[in-house]
């Protein structure tokens, strides 16, 4: 479609006030909107269709009218301890894009350093989504995100047996109601497993499905089935990556933010942050929501992310009858936007996830979670389990999702910058794709690199990490067994989830300690249960305060600025 039917096509909508303009790798959008709804629709007008438009994104100038930007949160951390520093790879991003690459560069001879603003890996989209992984089954055939989910999908045995990381295939079903609808998803099951290449897509019917999931909706008539669709748990693996990757070498500075680069030349020279001014070889932009920011201040801003907001529902693990694994019901009405208004999943830790939905939003890093999103959610996944209800919610969580405006992720090397790989608009399935797409960009860095000097492997290179043990999960002769070697594995701080005061300790001395008590409830889940931490966080912190030689006042739910206490009220 050429730009002047886009500007009609603009013109016709909104009267005049947004005009597109050809830039010839990307369109730029401009005017002034007062909905950001038809700013997201007017950028969506401009999406060039097509596997050889791939490449041709849409970047967003737009002034919204409606809102203010209430800009990134900075972390209060401010010192010089990265200043002069001078990493061949330096990655900015902390989730499981970022963790991801480090792990993979770390098998080379490489000086890499991670940068990540936030007081923890995963705090952001990486650790707030449901943890599926996913099959393909509803992803357009020659997008990147196609290609990269069926080889991320079949790789997550191997990687999360290597990194300690439970993983469970427990297969994912799409139910309908009506008989009518058969023979349209007949062939579309057929394009799935033959042309798209997701070969595990088949239809089941009534029987098989019961049998399966005996408390979905009676009513399903028939489902397609995937059965090598799985469950992570997203923020665990994360960190799980970027634990190996400090075992291998690479450095993570949390607490860490870009501000500014310096660009010479089409060469990043200099990247400013609040702990120091930093001089890599290569940049890696994982920012996620962020990484349209990253790209402008690297001078090569060639896309626009729409931040698009999901929430998500924790139900008790008494409800983890529900659903034995990833389901969903499918009414075949249009929706809104890009969701098919979330599902049911039983996680690896046996509770249920039920959601999310999806709505457009300017604040990229609003998390508050409204009441009309769990309602949408709950009023559309009865429809595949009846007996759900939000009695059994013990919590909730929204994330953001990184959405381009053509949907798809930006995986190649700055177009303007030489020295910048953009690692971008990783939304869903992002997790699935993770490993996949990491291998890449480990290659493309090593490529870049080795036009300045001989990069050779990493012979010292380990792949496994050796996790946390899980004493709720071992043999009882197991557990006895490492109860008498370290009788702090005997002393339960976290009834619910029954961790032990033992691994807490392990998990202030692992290769990436934080010792803060979200810190702790990521990385070993006291806190996550029904009682969500009314018992256990003040032991908790406890624990970290003496581990840490620090009263009890510094120590800090997340980040720096996140006081749990002032100090003692008596005494």
């Amino acid at each position: 479609m050429g730009i002047d039917k886009i500007n009609k096509r603009l013109h016709d909508a909104y009267g005049g006030q947004v005009r597109a303009e050809d830039k010839g790798d990307y369109i730029v959008v401009t005017g002034r909107l007062k909905e950001w709804k038809d700013i997201v629709a007017a950028c969506g007008m401009c999406v060039q269709k097509g596997k050889k438009n791939r490449k041709k994104h849409v970047v967003n100038d737009i002034a919204f009218e409606g809102g203010s930007n209430p800009g990134m949160r900075m972390p209060g951390l401010r010192d010089s301890s990265l200043e002069g520093a001078a990493p061949d790879v330096l990655i900015i991003g902390g989730g499981i894009s970022g963790a991801s690459i480090a792990r993979e560069l770390s098998r080379w001879q490489l000086d890499i350093l991670l940068v990540e603003k936030e007081a923890d890996l995963a705090v952001q989209s990486s650790g707030r989504n449901d943890g599926e992984v996913h099959p393909g089954v509803d992803l357009r055939k020659g997008s990147l995100k196609q290609e990269y989910v069926l080889k991320g999908n079949r790789m997550y045995d191997q990687i999360c047996e290597e990194l300690d990381v439970p993983f469970r295939r427990c297969g994912q079903y799409v139910g309908f109601t009506q008989w009518r609808y058969l023979p349209v998803i007949f062939l579309y099951v057929l394009e799935k497993k033959y042309r798209c290449k997701v070969k595990d897509t088949r239809l089941v019917g009534r029987k098989a499905f019961r049998r399966a999931e005996p408390e979905l909706n009676p009513d399903f008539k028939f489902a397609i089935y995937n059965p090598g669709a799985g469950c992570v748990c997203p923020y665990g693996l994360t960190i799980a990556y970027g634990e190996n990757a400090v075992e291998n070498g690479a450095r993570i500075s949390l607490n860490t933010v870009v501000s500014d680069m310096e660009v010479k030349e089409g060469i990043i020279q200099c990247v400013h942050t609040n702990r120091g001014s930093i001089y890599p070889s290569l940049v890696i932009n994982a920012a996620g929501t962020f990484a349209e920011d990253v790209a402008k201040m690297a001078q090569d801003r060639f896309y626009s992310i729409h931040p698009r907001r999901g929430t998500n529902s924790i139900l008790d693990k008494k409800a983890g009858h529900l659903v034995r694994s990833i389901s969903s019901v499918r009414t075949m009405k249009k929706t809104t936007g890009h969701t098919k208004g979330g599902g049911m999943l039983h996680t690896v830790d046996d509770n249920v996830l039920v959601g999310p939905d999806a709505v457009e939003t300017w604040e990229k890093e609003n998390f508050a979670t409204e009441q009309a999103s769990i309602d949408r959610v709950f009023a559309k996944q009865k429809g595949t389990s009846p007996g759900l209800t939000q009695r059994d919610i013990i919590t909730y969580f929204t994330g953001v999702r990184a959405a381009t405006f053509e949907e798809d992720f930006i995986i190649e090397m700055g177009r303007r910058t030489k020295n910048l790989i953009h690692c971008a608009g990783i939304q869903s399935p992002g997790l699935t794709t993770a490993p996949a797409v990491a291998i890449d960009v480990a290659a493309m860095a090593v490529k870049a690199l080795s036009s300045q000097k001989e990069i050779k492997p990493n012979t010292g290179f380990r792949p496994n990490r050796k996790g946390i043990p899980r004493l709720r999960e071992l043999p009882e002769e197991e557990r006895d067994r490492l109860i008498r070697e370290n009788p702090d594995y005997g002393v339960i701080i976290c009834r619910c989830e029954e961790i032990s005061k033992g691994e807490i300790l392990d998990a202030l001395n692992s290769p990436l300690p934080v010792c803060t008590v979200d810190g702790i409830k990521k990385r070993l889940r006291p806190g996550m249960g029904r009682c969500q931490g009314g018992f256990c966080m003040p032991l908790v912190a406890q624990i970290i305060s003496e581990h840490e030689g620090i009263p009890l006042s510094r120590v800090k739910k997340s980040g720096t600025e996140a006081v749990i206490s002032y100090g003692p009220t008596k005494g």
